[in-house]
């Protein structure tokens, strides 16, 4: 799907049907928008076009900071797939900027990377061409090391510097400016943000929300020089960016530069065509140019009475507008947007809408928590709520909007305004009970204009089942993604939905169209001259791969592939693997980490709770909690403190965070229950010792309960083993997860020394047959029950094998809490960060 290939079918060709020919220049978010309203109501008006600068199809540029963070990958983030374009008979010029639009004779024409050009005539042409990233015009600006963040380049390139250098500035403390900041932080890096003004995000936070995401930010180990005005980029000896120098003489060490001060509306080819600009691609109600009706703009370049809207939901409106009007039905009129915005900040939920800043002739009403992490500001001018700005609790957010768009009188629920929708007698908010209880003509997502009804129905009459499905078929959770968990319950409890169950065939990524089978058979087949495919690279290059050097989705499968397939042999890769296993420990959304160590089947001692005891003294760790699986998870811990707090506690990786076994669970069983019939304790003690370094393509859960009463709810675990009169009964592919899923009974068996073998053949059978982020019960369903009792149950020698290998894989493997060259982990990842400087 982000594979540099286009659309090659040319306009020309099409010149026999008697349509009109539409050309657009760009291909983002707001003017892909418009071509999909215009399908829905003129299929077969026009011949489309489409020239887009950069080499992928059309994506959500907002969703550009969780593929930073390492939270999503590319191909998660596409909108429309290269085969959109084609079913659509859409030409998409990818990679192709257009540098010239000859008005008189309507051609617009093209260059690629290499100089060669392509034409295109039109009988409308719309503009999309977006914004372009300010930079500020200080010395070294053009420093190697120095980037904007807009686009998948610039990501990429930010990725690629993490992989390399330790210390980040980020210049620009908004919206875009903190994401940056926080990706990179997860990333590895040491990060300074570089704010001139008083607060952060002063466009979206008035100065008390502002201060309070400062502190919050501040806790998680970024760090902020708040007035700081950046004088000077001063190269190192090799040429490339070192530091950055303030006005009042301090400097601050930086490997990497990022500036996020604001965006220009991308009027260039605009004004080349001698086309009206102000502040934009001056527009009317009909999105058209006010210099040539032929010509539309629509997106962050266009200015529409003297505004250009750098949101997703008055983009998408302007491109109904636009679609109408292309589709002659000429009643459509743009008339501007009352814009609300609401975020999430590395995990702060943000709301603003209106005049939040308040002023002359307004009255607030505030709430403030700051140890809660909660405040609320309420702008109230003649009766009328005319702004709003909450901080930690934003459930209220599109109610407020809804009273301020309305303008209603809210004087007789001001005493209880404060306190939120609930409190109105309306619905309530939380999970299950606002899905539920929303009325159909409620709105689910601001930023695309849908309501519950309309993804109601698409739910049931298109039999929908995953949240992928709904927005394809709704556009629901498509762009900023704030409703998400609402559309996911939406989902629940309409289609009873799985959104995580893996497609029966698809390709492992946009990288190649190799599918998760294809590429492990050929790791699998020795090549021709009997040398195996041991390395990712190799995978590559025997395979054909588009992208080189893959992607995040890619990597990290074919790293877990080979060296599954080949133990001993192949090499992992840590830097082929998700954050959290990169770290050794869970990420959490403060920025800090959750350490759990392995505690065999659930048991501890008084010694391992003291030093966990003066672990979390020592390291003033926040929280202690007891998990699901029987283990202590220390919660917020620093990440230079992750080394010694596993020293200190002297107790194995838990692996919590890893595609791996997690933990078994265990009663006390018949050591100590009266009901108990077998010591499940000691059997769940067995089978953790067995195969606690277990990698697989996902997570993986065990349970031995000792009795059919199950109290350690075997019977939703990957492997449940519960204990019988006459030995233990094994059941396979349960899941607790988002969709609880019942284990199948798998055999009877009698011995201890069975039950490691059986489970053992399970697991190996799994890890090699199945796909990467491919559960147990995904893996059962997908190759069905009856196949895997062939493999086990039914093949003695097959089944001992299996057992074998997997102990052979498993012999050797080190413990990376603490044997960290023999688990390549980089300690530099640890180091404290440390600033050099600072500015008033």
């Amino acid at each position: 799907m982000l594979s540099p290939v286009q659309n090659t079918s040319a306009a020309g060709e099409k010149s026999g049907t008697g349509r009109q020919k539409l050309v657009m220049v760009g291909n983002g978010m707001a003017g892909v928008r418009a071509l999909e309203e215009l399908l829905k109501v003129a299929p077969d008006l026009y011949d489309i076009t489409v020239f887009g600068a950069e080499p992928h199809p059309n994506y959500n540029r907002i969703l550009l900071s969780p593929v930073l963070a390492g939270e999503q990958t590319l191909d998660e983030i596409v909108l429309n797939s290269w085969a959109w374009y084609d079913e659509n008979g859409i030409t998409l010029h990818a990679g192709k900027k257009v540098t010239e639009v000859d008005r008189v004779h309507r051609i617009v024409r093209a260059k690629d990377a290499d100089g060669n050009t392509v034409e295109a005539p039109y009988d409308r042409l719309l503009l999309a061409t977006g914004s372009n990233p300010f930079i500020l015009p200080v010395p070294g600006k053009d420093l190697p090391g120095v980037l904007a963040y807009r686009d998948i380049a610039d990501t990429q390139a930010m990725i690629d510097a993490a992989a390399k250098y330790r210390k980040a500035v980020v210049i620009g403390g908004g919206l875009l400016g903190l994401e940056a900041a926080n990706g990179l932080m997860k990333r590895g890096m040491e990060v300074a943000v570089v704010h001139v003004s008083p607060w952060l995000m002063e466009r979206q936070l008035d100065k008390v929300a502002g201060g309070l995401l400062q502190k919050s930010l501040e806790e998680r180990g970024m760090t902020f020089l708040i007035g700081a005005q950046t004088q000077e980029l001063v190269a190192g000896s090799g040429g490339r960016v070192k530091a950055v120098k303030f006005k009042d003489g301090t400097e601050v060490d930086a490997d990497l530069v990022v500036m996020a001060v604001g965006i220009r509306p991308n009027t260039a080819l605009a004004e080349a065509m001698r086309i009206h600009c102000d502040r934009g691609i001056v527009v009317t109600d009909t999105m058209q140019t006010v210099t040539d009706a032929r010509i539309y703009a629509v997106g962050e370049c266009a200015s529409h009475r003297g505004i250009a809207y750098g949101l997703v939901a008055p983009l998408f409106e302007q491109g109904k507008v636009v679609a109408n009007h292309l589709a002659q039905h000429g009643i459509g009129r743009y008339q501007g947007s009352l814009t609300s915005t609401k975020l999430k900040v590395t995990g702060i939920d943000l709301f603003s809408a209106g005049a939040f800043m308040g002023g002359e002739g307004t009255e607030e009403i505030v709430m403030s928590d700051p140890f809660g992490g909660v405040y609320k500001k309420l702008v109230i001018k003649d009766d009328k709520l005319v702004g709003a700005c909450l901080y930690g609790d934003t459930v209220d957010g599109s109610w407020y909007f809804k009273l301020l768009r309305e303008g209603r009188s809210i004087g007789d629920i001001r005493d209880k305004l404060m306190f939120g929708e609930s409190n109105i007698g309306d619905v309530g908010h939380e999970g299950h009970s606002k899905a539920a209880s929303m009325p159909d003509e409620a709105e689910v997502c601001g930023c695309n204009g849908v309501n519950k009804g309309t993804i109601c129905k698409a739910i049931k009459d298109k039999g929908l089942f995953t949240l992928d499905e709904v927005r394809k078929h709704t556009k629901a959770s498509a762009s900023c993604g704030s409703c998400t968990g609402l559309v996911e319950q939406i989902i629940m409890f309409t289609a009873g939905g799985d959104y995580s169950a893996t497609p029966k065939k698809k390709a492992i990524c946009a990288c190649t169209d190799h599918s998760h089978e294809d590429v492990r058979q050929a790791i699998r087949t020795p090549l021709p001259d009997g040398s195996k495919l041991l390395t990712i690279d190799g995978v590559y290059r025997a395979l054909s791969w588009r992208t080189p050097n893959g992607c995040a989705t890619c990597r990290p499968a074919v790293n877990y592939y080979v060296t599954s397939t080949w133990p001993k042999e192949a090499k992992d890769d840590p830097q082929s693997r998700f954050i959290n296993e990169r770290s050794h420990a869970n990420i959490q959304k403060d920025g800090t980490y959750s350490v759990i160590p392995r505690m065999w089947g659930g048991e501890t001692t008084a010694d391992e709770l003291r030093r966990i005891a003066d672990a979390v003294d020592k390291y003033k760790i926040p929280t202690v909690k007891v998990t699901g699986g029987q283990r202590i998870d220390l919660l917020g811990v620093k990440k230079e403190d992750l080394q010694n707090v596993w020293k200190d506690i002297g107790m194995p990786s838990g692996h919590a965070y890893a595609k791996a076994l997690r933990t078994v669970k265990t009663c006390v069983g018949s050591e100590w229950c009266r009901m108990g019939t077998q010591d499940s304790t000691q059997m769940g003690k067995d089978l953790e010792r067995a195969m606690w370094r277990m990698y697989a393509p996902h997570k993986v859960k065990f349970a031995v309960s000792g009795c059919p009463r199950n109290c350690a709810e075997a019977g939703i675990k990957d492997v449940g083993i519960i204990g019988v009169d006459s030995g233990w009964e094994m059941y396979i592919a349960g899941n607790g997860g988002i969709k609880t899923e019942v284990a199948h009974f798998f055999v009877k068996l009698k011995t201890a020394a069975e039950v490691l073998e059986y489970t053992g053949a399970f697991c190996e059978l799994y890890r090699q047959e199945g796909w990467y982020l491919e559960r147990t019960v995904h893996y059962v369903n997908r190759v069905g029950l009856d196949y895997v009792k062939k493999r086990i149950l039914d093949d003695h020698e097959g089944r001992k094998a299996l057992w074998e290998r997997l102990q052979f894989a498993l012999d050797g493997e080190p413990d990376p809490w603490f044997e960290f060259d023999k688990a390549s982990v980089d300690t530099r990842q640890f180091a404290p960060v440390a600033m050099s400087g600072g500015a008033a």
